[in-house]
């Protein structure tokens, strides 16, 4: 089983002395040559998803049992099976998986409790593998977030100490240029200072964004809802698009999917801002089954059309952060109908 919880897939398969897994180069050799086994191998998946008294306890079934899936009935009267036994690879409460073992033909009864006993002790220790293994693999994933998270802060530093900071002293310079030349400044002179300081406040302000879109944390003791609040507000200083913010009471989804909701919301507004020539645009968040979010950033502008070539890194950096929260990203854009792009995580 995935850990979503929502699928399950073959994992890895025995046959006489040889072990396939997906990672081998053999593992074709074996795994659904033709389709009568492809359907054979997808349908008994299925069916111990499905079939909720097998989370729980050994299922053993004839070859011809009528709970099994006609497309496995019919792979396993080829091959020749007179049985079918799935056991659960269970830890603790949680059920990771199934191991299944066919009996060819013809059955002995006398036999059979000793290889349900060896499936379930092997079952048992396949269940502790893959556990292990998922923990050393959620533990790599934490690693690398760490890691990102930390040259993140490290590019968030080194533009607001030197990029915005410079900005920020050249901006006071011309401004002081500005008010000791007064009227005495020739009128060409005044004009490419006027335009040298907007431009300075403009590249200042896009300096301190990048910022807030590399360190898009929800602050100390401020709940989701405060932060996105708080990224309205700031996108509604540095823009003049009005910025309707519209948010129910949220639950806490932990500091990890938070902080992908919000840095979500920072980029989608801030493509709103810069591309989308809206003349409103309105941030909407709901409580989804009182355990999920659902968030959505909606513009009346230009949209996006066809071409999403054409849309820039955001969209990627957006689905990067709703994948590694198991989030689900939709957007929707048409030309000249304005775009609207939602977040469902936590349900």
């Amino acid at each position: 089983i995935d850990e979503s919880g929502e699928r399950g897939e073959l994992w890895m398969v025995y046959v006489k002395d040889r072990l396939y897994t997906p990672r081998t180069d053999d593992w074709d050799a074996h795994h659904a040559v033709d389709e009568v086994k492809r359907l054979g191998c997808a349908s008994l998946e299925q069916h111990l998803f499905d079939y909720r008294p097998g989370w729980n306890e050994t299922i053993e079934y004839a070859a011809d049992d009528p709970r099994l899936p006609e497309a496995f009935r019919v792979f396993a009267r080829r091959m020749n099976s007179a049985a079918l036994v799935a056991t659960p690879m269970s830890l603790g409460n949680r059920t990771l998986g199934w191991m299944t073992m066919s009996v060819a033909g013809p059955l002995d009864r006398q036999n059979q409790w000793w290889r349900i006993a060896l499936l379930e002790a092997v079952a048992r220790q396949a269940a502790l593998a893959l556990h292990h293994n998922r923990l050393i693999d959620l533990n790599r994933r934490e690693e690398r977030r760490k890691a990102i998270l930390e040259e993140r802060n490290r590019l968030a530093r080194d533009i607001h100490d030197n990029l915005a900071q410079g900005f920020a002293a050249i901006l006071m310079q011309l401004q002081a240029a500005q008010r000791e030349s007064g009227a005495t400044a020739p009128a060409a002179a005044a004009a490419n200072i006027e335009i040298a300081i907007d431009l300075a406040r403009t590249h200042l302000t896009e300096a301190r964004r990048s910022v807030g879109a590399l360190r898009p944390n929800v602050g100390p003791g401020e709940d989701i809802a405060t932060a996105l609040k708080r990224l309205a507000e700031m996108g509604q200083r540095t823009a003049k698009t009005p910025i309707d913010v519209v948010i129910d009471e949220l639950p806490r989804l932990g500091d990890a999917v938070e902080r992908e909701i919000i840095g979500i919301a920072q980029e989608a507004l801030t493509n709103a801002v810069r591309h989308s020539r809206a003349a409103r645009i309105t941030l909407r968040a709901s409580p989804v089954q009182a355990v999920g979010l659902r968030l959505s950033v909606a513009d009346n502008g230009r949209g996006i059309g066809r071409d999403r070539s054409t849309s820039g890194f955001g969209l990627t950096s957006m689905q990067e952060r709703a994948d590694r929260i198991g989030a689900s990203l939709t957007h929707r854009g048409r030309a000249r109908l304005g775009t609207i792009l939602a977040a469902n995580a936590g349900a």
